[in-house]
This record gives structure tokens, C-alpha cells and sequence, in this order.
């Protein structure tokens, strides 16, 4: 289903508008003027405006759009006869125009051509992202593919982005996807988790410090601001750092400058900051529990990330992604998911939404005895506590395969061999965990 704006301000003219396009499946969100128009762009795949409107009219729009979104096809309705209009519009970057009293099936034949240009664009710009992070993006539902379409258009705009949602639905992903399709994207990424960091260090991590700012202090340091300079900065957990570094937050954000702790020198940054929360800052702005100014400035753009219960038809793609990847890393090539397994897991709840059906999945792979995992592996794990777990998920998954390891050589008593064959890997990469995790042979 395609997302149409249509631009009027005939009701008569959207009246037809608007049937064609729910005859055609799709859905239509109307506009009655530019002004509001441009209100109603987010999550739109294409336009299609009058030219002759009071107010801003649809050459006008079109060049609006054009700053806003230049891949966004804009089709204008054109008067007969107007076809001088018409090859302005063209050379200022409408898709097309079709002339009133328009032909249904032109305007629907236009409509699809403009429509599959659209999704080859967004599919080519997230093949590029993919091929930079390094990871294949799953998302085929409505709530992803908005997601992964705004994405892919405000990634080549350097905004500042703030990306919203639950622990575990992919935010550090968001955020690497914006880096990667950017212009800053062979520039560095560096990522500050502010939640991470005392208070009273906060300020120097991110601005850097000279030699003896502070005790403890016994040489200069750059902070992530500079290192993330000409690239991106990733503020992850926004909203717990302190409230004497927000404000000095703020001044980069308008002034593109950082002064160093233990200096009195100021050096000018060129950072593009994507931050992120799984909290509600603008309800924490409104409640004095964070600088209204500073969310303002961080949140030019809002992504949210859907939580995995709104995408619920994603989990077996999901799972299988995750089965592919783990199968490799655990030297187990080959190994998936069986079709009643995935409808299982379709089906659960997932709390700590695709970081703990990540981790499940892991286990399952790790833990299985076989190619094809039967649903058998997931019940096993049914009334234990939800696998959020401590730590990472590297730090987790480390601390399984430690376990599964240990367990194997007691089991064979000390054969590496006879575990390795039993494990599914080579008897050198089990040599090499052994010694990684300091097991005894």
C-alpha cells in the first residue's frame, strides 16, 4: 500500500483523487493547500498537486519538496493547453505532469511509474547502507519499511536525528544506517553511551581535557566530539546525561564549538549528532527533567523504532537472519530454523523485543544438536526468565559459549577431540576457544 499526498483545493478534484486511489489499494492523505502539504510530507511516497492554487502554488510545492526530499516524485495537474507551465515543471524536477480534466488510467499509469521509481530508489539506498554496516537490514513490515524509507531520506541531509524506542528494537542500527548513508559516511562513527560515564566526567569524555584538568588527569585527551570530528556521533542514552553538560551540549549543537576542560581555548567541530533514548524526553522536557532547548535542538527529526509486538510478521525473517549469522560465528554453516520453530516464535512474547530474540535464537543455534532446529529448542526455554540478561549481548553470548564449552570437556574428560566432533567444529577452533576462555584441556 503506497502513501499518496494529493494536493487540491477543489473538493470535487479530491473526491476523484481519493477514489482512484482507494480503487487502486492505495491510501490517500489529503491536502488542501502547499502550506499544509508540506505538513503532511512524512511517510509519503509520492505527491500529486494542482498547479493553479491560492497561496502557494504547485510549482512552488514542487520546489519546496524538492529541499526537503529530492527523491520524492511530485506529479503535477496541469491546465489544457498549459504546456509551457508543464516543461517548467519538469525542468524543476516534477516526475510528470498530466493535463485537467485528467484520464483516470494516465494518472494511474503515471502514478505506478512514478511509484516503482520511488521503491527502486529506497531499495537502492538501503542496499548501500546494508553493504556499509555490514549486515543485511530485515524489515517487510508497513512499520519498518516506513521506518527504513525515512531513513533512507534523511540519511544524505545532515540534521541532528533523535531516535526513540524500547530496549532492544534496533536503535544502534538506526543510527549506523543514518552514518552510513550520509556523505560522512567514510568519516569516523563514534558512539558515547552517556549512561555509561560518572557525572563528573561526562564533560571531558565528550569535550575532551589538557594534562591536569583534574587528579587523574596526567595528559591531554581528546573527547568524542573531537574524535567523531567530520563524522558522526552517536549519544546513546541521551537522556541521563547530567544537566550541567546538556547545556554545554547545546552550544555545540549551535555554535559547532567544544572548549576542552582545563582550557580556556575554543575549537570548532564539524559533527553531525544522531542521539538516542528509550525514553520519552519531550514529556521529560515538559516536566523540567531535561532542557526543553537542548530536546528541541536534538530532535529536529524524531525516528521512533517500533517495538517486535508491532512487527510481529518480521520475526521469522528475523530469526532466520539470526540463525544464518550465529551458525557461521559458531562454525555450524548450514543450520536453520524449522518452519514450526519460526511459527513459534512468531507467536511469543518478546519483552526485550529483537535483542531477546537474538539472543534466544543464539542459544538455540549453539545449544542444537542438529541442522534443523525443531520448535522443541525454544519450549525448552519456555518458563525461565525473559534472556534480556547482564551485559551486552557479545558479553552474554561469550559467557554461554564459556558454559557450553566447559560442560563439553567435562562431558568427554578432557577430549578435545571427542568435543570438538560433538560441538560441530574443527578441533583447532576448539583449541582456540579453550585457550580464550583459559578452560583447561
Amino acid at each position: 500500500m503506497a502513501r499518496v499526498l494529493l494536493v487540491d483545493d477543489e473538493p470535487g478534484v479530491l473526491f476523484a483523487l481519493e477514489s482512484l486511489l482507494t480503487s487502486r489499494g492505495d491510501a490517500p492523505v489529503v491536502a488542501r493547500s502547499g502550506e499544509e502539504a508540506l505538513a503532511s510530507l512524512d511517510g509519503v511516497d509520492a505527491v500529486v498537486s494542482d498547479f493553479a492554487m491560492p497561496g502557494m502554488n504547485g510549482l512552488e510545492l514542487l520546489r519546496a519538496i524538492r529541499e526537503r526530499d529530492p527523491a520524492l516524485p511530485v506529479i503535477l495537474l496541469t491546465a489544457h493547453g498549459s504546456e509551457r507551465i508543464a516543461v517548467q515543471a519538469i525542468r524543476s524536477g516534477a516526475y510528470e505532469y498530466v493535463t485537467k480534466p485528467f484520464d483516470i488510467d494516465e494518472l494511474s499509469t503515471v502514478l505506478d511509474r512514478a511509484l516503482e521509481a520511488r521503491a527502486l530508489r529506497v531499495q537502492n539506498r538501503q542496499l548501500q547502507m546494508e553493504r556499509s554496516v555490514g549486515r543485511r537490514v530485515v524489515g517487510r513490515s508497513a512499520a519498518m519499511q516506513r521506518l527504513l524509507a525515512l531513513i533512507a531520506r534523511l540519511a544524505p541531509r545532515d540534521l541532528t536525528v533523535l531516535v526513540r524506542g524500547e530496549t532492544g528494537t534496533g536503535k544502534e542500527l538506526v543510527a549506523s544506517l543514518l552514518h552510513a548513508g550520509g556523505h560522512r559516511a567514510e568519516r569516523p562513527l563514534v558512539r558515547f553511551n552517556c549512561a555509561a560515564i560518572p557525572p563528573e566526567l561526562a564533560e571531558a569524555e565528550l569535550f575532551g581535557h589538557a594534562r591536569g584538568a583534574f587528579t587523574g588527569a596526567t595528559q591531554a585527551r581528546r573527547g568524542f566530539f573531537g574524535k567523531a570530528d567530520g563524522g558522526t556521533l552517536v549519544l546513546d542514552e541521551i537522556g541521563e546525561l547530567p544537566a550541567g553538560v546538556q547545556a554545554k551540549l547545546l552550544r555545540v549543537l549551535q555554535d559547532g564549538e567544544i572548549q576542552p576542560v582545563g582550557t580556556g581555548t575554543v575549537e570548532r567541530v564539524d559533527v553531525r549528532v544522531v542521539a538516542s533514548t528509550n525514553r520519552d524526553l519531550a514529556a521529560e522536557a515538559r516536566a523540567g527533567k531535561f532542557r526543553e532547548d537542548l530536546y528541541y535542538r536534538l530532535a529536529v527529526v524524531e525516528l521512533v523504532v517500533p517495538p517486535l509486538r508491532e512487527r510481529r510478521e518480521d520475526i521469522p525473517e528475523l530469526a532466520a537472519e539470526f540463525a544464518r549469522r550465529y551458525g557461521e560465528r559458531f562454525e555450524l554453516p548450514g543450520v536453520t530454523l524449522a518452519p514450526e520453530l519460526l511459527d513459534r516464535l512468531a507467536r511469543a512474547d518478546w519483552p526485550g523485543n529483537v535483542r531477546q530474540l537474538e539472543s534466544c535464537v543464539a542459544r538455540m543455534v549453539a545449544l542444537g544438536g542438529g541442522e534443523v532446529i525443531g520448535p522443541e529448542a525454544f519450549e525448552a526455554q519456555e518458563g525461565a526468565e525473559p534472556a534480556t540478561g547482564e551485559g551486552t549481548l557479545h558479553q552474554q553470548l561469550e559467557a554461554l559459549e564459556r558454559s557450553i564449552l566447559a560442560r563439553m570437556l567435562s562431558t568427554t574428560s578432557g577430549n578435545q577431540s571427542e568435543a570438538a566432533r560433538r560441538l560441530g567444529v574443527s578441533r583447532t577452533a576448539l583449541i582456540d576457544r579453550i585457550k580464550k576462555y583459559g578452560l583447561s584441556g
